[in-house]
């Protein structure tokens, strides 16, 4: 994290080790206990019967804030110096990160400061408002939300959160495939949805370390291909645009850095989902799960309905990233009229 304060960024560790561990995962859940909820994880015999595998759902829609954002917002708050702390954090989102930023300064005594889209979901603005942040619009289509940040955080003496790209971040993202790990044993293979790629980072580090032989797969909505692009060029390549998709929370134009190093290495590969199979998705999640999952975190259960995986591993495991989507935007998609 980066501040005025010159915060490190040093990864755990230091120089010549891994930038995570599963020793730093361990470690965030540590942190994270009593201040993050664990997570269901749960089975549906028709579900089963549909993707012809026994598939495990790890649902982060229950997690405070309503996504696995919190896990890593909160552990990389909870290692800043108290002095940084009493002055503040400042942090771009569009909507799950800017969330669980506020809820973990304010759940830590600090304040928030976040730069959002003007066209942010209106559940999730209202969120992170009601947490106790203050908001910062801008355009996400003209304008750089990272120069944004900086420039917030130099000139108010911020710590700057970065939604992805930091070892504190993702060693807390991690935690909830370590959970999921925890109750069901080995796996054949893990399937996350990746956006700027600290969950699946996180993810493929505590599963590999644990279970080496497992497949880790990553999702990307198909107008936000930038993480597959990347793998398949053998470096980071950036998208000529944001991408135009439901799935808002997975617009990255380009993969991390330090995300990107972890995912090319640990990810078995990337599978791509169009908008119509993330509705199908959450239509049978809804209907027959009872349960309620926004776009992008629909997207790794959306490949296995549709077939992107293939062959299908026996037992499978999948993580719902969040369920932050409100009852207007929820009908607009389940009717077909809620076009990115």
């Amino acid at each position: 994290m980066s501040s005025s304060t010159s915060t490190s960024t040093d990864g755990p560790g230091g120089e010549g080790t891994e930038p995570v561990t599963l020793e730093d995962i361990r470690a965030a859940a540590g942190r994270l206990k009593g201040a993050a909820h664990r997570t269901p994880v749960l089975r549906s015999r028709t579900l089963d019967r549909l993707v012809g595998a026994e598939v495990h759902l790890k649902c982060e829609n229950f997690q405070r804030i309503g996504a696995f954002k919190f896990r890593g917002a909160y552990n990389a708050l909870a290692q800043l110096p108290p002095a940084q702390l009493a002055n503040g954090v400042a942090a771009y989102s569009s909507g799950n990160h800017a969330q669980a930023v506020a809820l973990a300064a304010r759940e830590l005594g600090s304040k928030a400061v976040i730069v959002m889209p003007e066209d942010s979901p209106r559940s999730k603005m209202e969120a992170t408002a009601d947490y106790g942040a203050e908001i910062v619009t801008y355009d996400r289509y003209t304008e750089d939300r990272e120069a944004i940040g900086e420039r917030l955080a130099q000139d108010r003496g911020l710590a700057l959160v970065p939604p992805y790209d930091h070892p504190h971040i993702i060693a807390g993202q991690g935690t909830a495939a370590l959970e999921l790990l925890e109750e069901t044993g080995e796996l054949d293979a893990l399937v996350v949805p990746v956006g700027g790629g600290g969950l699946a980072a996180g993810s493929a580090t505590a599963a590999k370390a644990l279970y080496p032989h497992i497949q880790v797969i990553g999702v990307e909505p198909e107008a936000g291909d930038d993480t597959r692009r990347s793998l398949a060029a053998g470096r980071r390549v950036s998208l000529d645009a944001v991408p135009r998709t439901i799935a808002d929370g997975q617009g990255a134009v380009t993969p991390g850095e330090l995300t990107f190093s972890l995912n090319r290495r640990l990810l078995a590969a990337v599978e791509l989902v169009s908008d119509e199979e993330i509705r199908a998705a959450m239509r049978l999640a809804f209907e027959r799960l009872k349960v309620v999952i926004e776009p992008s975190g629909a997207t790794g259960l959306a490949a296995l309905l549709a077939g992107r995986i293939d062959p299908v591993p026996a037992r499978v495991g999948v993580v719902i990233s969040g369920g932050n989507v409100g009852v207007r935007r929820f009908l607009e998609l389940m009717e077909g009229d809620g076009h990115p």
